[in-house]
This record gives C-alpha cells, sequence and structure tokens, in this order.
C-alpha cells in the first residue's frame, strides 16, 4: 500500500478520500484554490499546498501546477476524484512520468471511452448494443441536421467528450435544431475544449441505468450491481439509488455482462461506470437496453453502492493501483437492501433552479440509523460561484425501497441550511411523489411534475415573514421597555413603543422580505410586541435563523430573509423601469446577442450567462430597443447587477 496521497480534487469527494486514504494509514496532501483557501477539506487533509486562482481552468485544471505540488509533497499516487481531471488521460500520463501511480484507468482506457464516438464504434465490435444514431467524424451542421431528421425526433444532440449533461440538447422539432446544435458546440466547446458532437435517437421513456465496474491488473473484472439514474433535470442526476427498481435477475446478470465485456474491451483498471438508456415505456426488458458511455472514474453517486455492499470502493481503488488483486468475485458481490441519494444542491428551484451564491449561515444535518452524509462545506463557509454548487449527498439505506424513500424524505426535511437556496424541499418533495414510489418514471419525470414539486413560484408565505419581522422585532422592543425605570411613575407620553391616544396601540415597521420593501405590523401590550404580516401571525414550526442585519426564516423547504429598510441606500429594483435585465446570479457572460440601438421583442435572448458549469439565457422583458450594455463578453457579473437596459420605442427620453 501506498504512504502518501494527493488528493487533486476539491470539496466532498476530496474529503471523502481523506477518510479512507487516512483510515489506510497515508499522508493525505490536499490542494486548493484561492477561493478555497480557508475549505473543509483543506482541514480534512494532513497538509495542503496552493495551486493557483479561484476560477478552475487557473488552478484545478493546470496538470503542470498539480504535478510540481504533488512532486515537492513526495506523494506516492494521485486520486483525481471525479469532474476536473479525472478523465484525462494526459493527467494519468503526466503522473507516471512523474514517477506517481493515477489512481484510476490507463490512458489509453481513458481516451478509448472519453470520446463517445469512438466508444460506441468500439462497443459495437464487442457486441454491445448501442442506441441508433450519427457517430461519424464530420461536424459539418446541415450534415447533422439531416441526419437527425432521418434518425427521427425527438433526437439527442450530445457532446463527444466530457459527460454530466454538457454540450447536451433535446430537440423535438426540425426547426429547432439549428439553435440547440449552436448551443450544444458552445457548451462543449467551453467545458471540454472540444465542440464536436454526436447524433441519437432519442429513447421516448427512458430509464438512465448504469452498472458499477471494476478491473484489476490480472485480468480480473467484475460488476458490483446498478444504480437507476433516472431522475434528471437538464440531464443532470438528481437522486439515484441501488437497486433499480423493476431490476430483474436475469436482466441484472445480461446487463453486468455487457458491462464487464465494455471494461475488458478497453483493458479497464479501477472503478468505472458503464452507462446504459432502458426503454421503460413497457418495463425493463432484457432486449430494450443500450451502452451510452463510459465514466472512466469513480461517480458522485458511489455510496449507494457501497451501502448495498457494505465496500468501500475509494478503499478498492487505492488496493487495485497499489497491484492488489480484487477481493472478490463476481458471486460473492452482496447486494443488500435498498440505498437512494440525493444531490444537496446551491439552487432555487422556484427561479428555474439558478444557482445560488453566498456565505452559508447555518447548516445542520440529521443523524440516525441508515444515514450517511457526504459533504465538504460548513456553517460559516461560501457558496462561490466558481465550481459545482453541490453542498452535501444525504444517503438513506433500509432494507426495503419504500423504507429507504421514507428515511431519505424525513432527512431532507431536517435539514437546515440558511443563507444560499436549496432545493431541499423539493427533493423531500420529490422523494415523496408517489408516481416515483410506485416505480413509474423515467428522466422527463421531473420536467412533467415541477408544479406538484413546487418547482414553480409559490405565493409569499405571510406566517414565515411575519416569524422573521417578530425576531427582529422582539429586540427593538425589549430594548424600549429596558429604558423605562421601575422606580419612577409612568407617563403615556414616555412610551416609546407606539403610543397612541385612541385605538389600538398599533405600529408599521419597515423590513425588507428577500430584498424588498414591506411592512410588518407591531401590536403592543404589557411591554410586548405581538407581530404580524398582512394579519398572518407567525407560525411556530418556522425554524428562525439571525444573522447581522437579517433573519432566515427556513419553512416547509423553502427560506425567506427578512431584514430592517436601510432608507439611506438606494432603491435600484426600479431604475430603467420595467426594461432593466439583471443577472439573475454571479456567473460570466459567455455572449452578447444583440447590439446597443437593435430591436428586440419580448422574450427575445439578448445574453447568455455561464453559473457552475451552467448556460442561463436572458431575455428581453418587453418590446424596445437595446439603450445600453453594462457588461462585456468574458467578463465577471454580480446577482443582481445590471447587464442591458431595453426601453419602450415609444420612449423619447433617449
Amino acid at each position: 500500500m501506498f504512504k502518501s496521497i494527493l488528493i487533486a480534487n476539491r470539496g466532498e469527494i476530496a474529503c471523502r478520500i481523506a477518510r479512507t486514504a487516512k483510515r489506510l494509514g497515508l499522508r493525505t496532501i490536499a490542494v486548493y484554490s484561492d477561493a478555497d483557501a480557508d475549505a473543509l477539506h483543506v482541514r480534512a487533509c494532513d497538509e495542503a499546498h496552493r495551486i493557483g486562482p479561484a476560477p478552475a481552468g487557473e488552478s484545478y485544471l493546470l496538470i503542470d501546477n498539480l504535478i510540481e505540488v504533488a512532486r515537492a509533497a513526495r506523494a506516492d499516487c494521485v486520486h483525481p476524484g471525479y469532474g476536473f481531471l479525472s478523465e484525462n488521460a494526459r493527467f494519468a500520463e503526466a503522473c507516471a512520468e512523474a514517477g506517481m501511480v493515477f489512481v484510476g484507468p490507463p490512458p489509453d482506457a481513458i481516451r478509448a471511452m472519453g470520446l463517445k464516438d469512438r466508444a460506441k464504434a468500439l462497443m459495437e465490435k464487442a457486441g454491445v448494443p448501442v442506441v441508433p444514431g450519427y457517430h461519424g467524424e464530420q461536424q459539418d451542421p446541415k450534415l447533422l441536421k439531416r441526419k437527425a431528421y432521418e434518425k427521427g425526433y425527438p433526437a439527442l444532440i450530445k457532446a463527444v467528450a466530457g459527460g454530466g449533461g454538457k454540450g447536451m440538447r433535446r430537440v423535438d422539432k426540425h426547426a429547432d435544431f439549428d439553435a440547440a446544435l449552436e448551443s450544444a458546440m458552445r457548451e462543449a466547446q467551453s467545458s471540454f475544449g472540444d465542440s464536436r458532437v454526436l447524433i441519437e435517437k432519442y429513447v421516448l421513456s427512458p430509464r438512465h441505468i448504469e452498472i458499477q465496474v471494476f478491473a484489476d491488473t490480472h485480468g480480473n473484472a467484475i460488476h458490483l450491481n446498478e444504480r437507476d439514474c433516472s431522475l434528471q433535470r437538464r440531464h443532470q442526476k438528481v437522486i439515484e439509488e441501488a437497486p433499480a427498481p423493476g431490476m430483474s435477475a436475469e436482466l441484472r446478470e445480461k446487463m453486468g455482462s455487457a458491462a464487464v465485456a465494455a471494461a475488458m474491451a478497453v483493458g479497464y483498471v479501477g472503478a468505472g461506470t458503464v452507462e446504459f438508456i432502458a426503454d421503460g415505456a413497457q418495463g425493463l426488458k432484457a432486449d430494450a437496453f443500450w451502452f451510452m458511455e463510459m465514466n472512466t472514474r469513480l461517480q458522485v453517486e458511489h455510496p449507494v453502492t457501497e451501502m448495498i455492499t457494505g465496500l468501500d470502493l475509494v478503499e478498492w481503488q487505492l488496493r487495485v493501483a497499489a497491484g492488489d488483486r480484487l477481493p472478490l468475485a463476481q458471486v460473492d458481490v452482496p447486494l443488500r437492501g435498498h440505498a437512494v441519494e440525493a444531490r444537496l444542491y446551491a439552487e432555487d428551484p422556484e427561479r428555474g433552479f439558478l444557482p445560488s451564491t453566498g456565505k452559508i449561515v447555518a447548516l445542520e444535518f440529521p443523524q440516525g440509523e441508515g444515514l450517511r452524509i457526504d459533504s465538504g462545506v460548513e456553517a460559516g463557509g461560501e457558496v462561490t460561484p466558481y465550481y459545482d454548487p453541490m453542498i452535501a449527498k444525504v444517503i438513506a439505506h433500509a432494507p426495503s425501497r419504500e423504507q429507504a424513500l421514507d428515511r431519505l424524505a424525513a432527512a431532507l426535511e431536517k435539514t437546515v441550511v440558511a443563507g444560499p437556496r436549496t432545493n431541499a424541499g423539493f427533493l423531500a418533495r420529490l422523494a415523496k411523489a408517489p408516481e416515483f414510489r410506485a416505480g413509474k418514471f423515467d428522466t422527463g419525470f421531473i420536467d412533467a411534475n415541477l408544479i406538484d414539486l413546487g418547482a414553480v413560484e409559490q405565493p409569499l408565505d405571510h406566517a414565515a415573514v411575519a416569524c422573521g419581522a417578530e425576531r427582529l422585532i422582539a429586540g427593538i422592543a425589549e430594548i424600549i421597555v429596558a429604558r423605562r425605570d421601575p422606580e419612577i411613575p409612568q407617563s403615556p407620553w414616555d412610551d416609546g413603543d407606539g403610543f397612541q391616544l385612541a385605538g389600538s396601540r398599533l405600529q408599521n415597521v419597515a423590513i425588507t422580505v428577500d430584498g424588498k420593501p414591506a411592512r410588518a405590523q407591531v401590536q403592543y401590550s404589557n411591554g410586548k410586541a405581538h407581530v404580524t404580516f398582512e394579519g398572518i401571525s407567525p407560525d411556530l414550526s418556522a425554524r428562525a435563523i439571525e444573522a447581522p442585519n437579517a433573519v432566515y426564516v427556513l419553512h416547509n423547504g423553502h427560506q425567506i430573509v427578512v431584514g430592517l429598510r436601510d432608507f439611506d441606500s438606494i432603491d435600484t429594483d426600479h431604475i430603467g423601469g420595467d426594461g432593466l435585465v439583471r443577472a439573475p446570479m454571479h456567473g460570466k457572460v459567455l455572449a452578447l446577442l444583440v447590439e446597443r440601438g437593435q430591436k428586440v421583442g419580448k422574450g427575445h435572448r439578448v445574453a447568455i450567462v455561464e453559473a457552475m458549469k451552467m448556460e442561463h439565457a436572458l431575455t428581453a422583458p418587453l418590446d424596445g430597443i437595446v439603450a445600453e450594455i453594462a457588461v462585456s463578453v468574458g467578463g465577471q457579473v454580480a446577482e443582481g447587477a445590471m447587464v442591458m437596459v431595453i426601453k419602450a420605442e415609444e420612449d423619447k427620453s433617449g
């Protein structure tokens, strides 16, 4: 076994790898960017080294910097985690050239599976079924559009390189193909440095099922059962579980054998995942699944496999990388109970799942039997716009699927995150969704049920606002009452608590609700303040968390921020009227689609902002003319900042 390990990653996966490495007695070496100087993974390791500025392209993606640090720290091996350089053959080669073991597959295997078009051709030769489509090298847009038409709509445009849903677009109509192709190729270039795509026939009721495979350097390869990753949004996995609902022993054996054959075909070593798409319209069948791609690394969702097998996959990775044989034969692989994982993200489901950045004011996770939390952040830390916005993975295990989902939903409802908005409430509703629990779902389930899952704008929660206002105002009332000297007879003229000559002692207090101006009502009685908002009293079940100048209220899976109005601040909400286009989150301006003086219609796309590896199109709020553009392509823009101003044509003010 190795004596030291450099973890070339960050966040929860770096913490996860460090736990196993320390248990095995390895000296753990972390790397960090300027944005991560105080991050949890830095303290989780025995030592840590700076590798560059915040942007990943200037730190975590710089091979030379990582190799230099690994050499200086005398690392025996390098674990890439997932994302970043985990599927980069050149990084694997650089590690070997520097005399360190890359904890992953050989470079040739990474290359063979890294480009989806070549991987599919290789799988066809190995007898593994593949999705019908165009996997050729020609990239002429007219050719690609014709191939999509020939295969029939809906079609799927998919980046040849990379994964994680980047550079992937579903196209339902021939007329929409050009715009979808342009967007997919731009995102693929931005994410992977390779704009090439392939075309696939879109399976109408797709189930995404993947097989965890492992191989050693002695010619042994097995699978560790399957995971169902069908609950997705924008091709990003949301909830994963194992085993897959509706999976038969016959299909598991057939799909598992195909996955092992795929690994053997490229001389694979270590942990990998072979992803299949299955037609779930009539239930899972042995003749209705097709190879999609292979991820040549550990997956985000590997904990559900660990929960049903009782194995430590990171330990297996390290032992295989050290030259050991696989510790189990295929017939000895366990399958115990059911496990399900939810990805807790800093995002706002009510605003199209826009990423949410900022300081984490409070962070609490439940503990209990069958629960596991994998996280790389803590209270007081910050979610930045530079990296994936995952806060934690919440994993539940139980004897049955129903019990595991019950346990997961309860854990999510008890999870407390204040600061950035999260999808915790959305995930809890998803875990409780009757059709999902009945096994009636596919990859389109979330998009088809956004309203039922609460992923649309919700009415303002008056009881939650009242709770926050009460917490703010209570402190003020206590100060007023404390000023009174009990030894001196009181005069009503001395009161500072909303005294008035007639009627109830009522006072309006200027507050803000999620940054917008509002008023709470305070009625004073016997030195106590009774607060309401729009006639509604505080809900005692809401959780109020105090922070400087604000109270964060968590209620029914939502967060509301209540503050006292600062009348010295400028009200920017109405600058430019309804024609103001603001950045919905902190990010990078990828493209400006209009010019100053150009006419635009309401809904016309005017700019594209990238945040946390996702593209977001900004649209014109009204018909008019672009009067001002305040940003430039490639620049950073803060959440709420002005991007441009659209003025109605009849407005002649200039």
